[in-house]
C-alpha cells in the first residue's frame, strides 16, 4: 500500500472526518461535532491523525496527549478498506508521537460491544484492563 499517507488533519478537513466518522466508527460522543474537533485542532494541531490512500480519506486516530497519558480514540477504518494495514500504519503513527512526546503507555477507548475493535486492538498488542472502569459526566458548555 504504498499510496497510503498519514498525516495531521487540518480544520479544512473537518466536515470530511465528521462525515466519515458516520460511516466507519462505531457510536458517538458528545464531542462529535464540529465544535468538539475544532478545539481539538486548535488545541493540539497533530492530535488527529488522517490516512488516505490516492487522496481519499480512509482511516482516523486521535492520538491525545496531556503531558502524563497517552489516550487513543476515534480509530476508524472505512469499511470497504479494512484488514489492509490501515490501522496498523494509523496506530505506527501515533506511537511514533506519543514516544516523540516522552508517552510510556497508550490507551484506547473501546466499546464494550464492539467486537471487532476488540480484535484489532488485541493484534495491535493491546489488552483490556478489566480492574478499571470508565466514569463520565457530561459538562456544560463553557458559553452557557
Amino acid at each position: 500500500m504504498t499510496d497510503l499517507r498519514v498525516r495531521a488533519a487540518t480544520p479544512d478537513d473537518l466536515d470530511a472526518v465528521l462525515a466519515f466518522w458516520r460511516t466507519a466508527a462505531e457510536g458517538t460522543s458528545i464531542s462529535d461535532d464540529r465544535g468538539g474537533v475544532d478545539r481539538l485542532v486548535a488545541r493540539d494541531p497533530e492530535a488527529l491523525l488522517l490516512a488516505e490512500l490516492d487522496g481519499e480519506l480512509v482511516g482516523t486516530v486521535i492520538a491525545g496527549f496531556d503531558g502524563w497519558r497517552c489516550h487513543l480514540y476515534r480509530l476508524a477504518v472505512h469499511p470497504e478498506r479494512r484488514r489492509r494495514g490501515i490501522g496498523t500504519a494509523l496506530l505506527a503513527a501515533a506511537e511514533e508521537r506519543f514516544v516523540r512526546l516522552g508517552g510510556r503507555r497508550g490507551d484506547a477507548m473501546v466499546l464494550v460491544r464492539n467486537e471487532t475493535a476488540h480484535h484489532a486492538w488485541r493484534a495491535a498488542g493491546y489488552q483490556p484492563e478489566e480492574k478499571w472502569r470508565r466514569w463520565v459526566k457530561p459538562l456544560a458548555e463553557a458559553s452557557e
